[in-house]
């Protein structure tokens, strides 16, 4: 009985370990179920990598960060993947989406949609 159970372990491990390793060949054939996100999806980590994605836009141009050369990792990294969930989700283009992803952070912050604090203690002298 204990070498039944040792050799199904054994099996179980090369097989899980084979799948892992070419989850890149079998993965993209997965099919997608409704209500659920993409399996797994690479975030860019570069200004190009997020041009690539649809993360640039006319009002949000990153093609001049290219352009100079420069040489940081792109966008926030959290920011992307929530404002790609966003795209994906809600089928809406990358500006709209940045649009919700702010004010989503506004609120969570006590921040109107206008952008001036919604604290009753708040004075602004203009």
């Amino acid at each position: 009985m204990g070498y039944f159970l040792y050799s199904t372990v054994f099996v179980f491990l090369i097989l899980s370990t084979a799948l892992f390793l070419t989850r890149s060949h079998w993965l993209p054939h997965m099919p997608s179920f409704p209500g659920t996100s993409f399996l797994y999806a690479r975030v860019p980590s570069s200004f190009s990598g997020d041009i690539e994605n649809g993360l640039s836009s006319s009002a949000f141009d990153l093609s001049g960060n290219v352009a100079a050369g420069d040489s940081r990792a792109g966008l926030d990294h959290a920011s992307k993947t929530e404002i790609q969930k966003i795209m994906k989700n809600r089928r809406v283009n990358f500006d709209e989406a940045r649009r919700i992803y702010t004010e989503g952070r506004f609120a969570k912050n006590n921040i109107g949609p206008d952008g001036r604090p919604r604290d009753p203690k708040f004075v602004s002298f203009s």
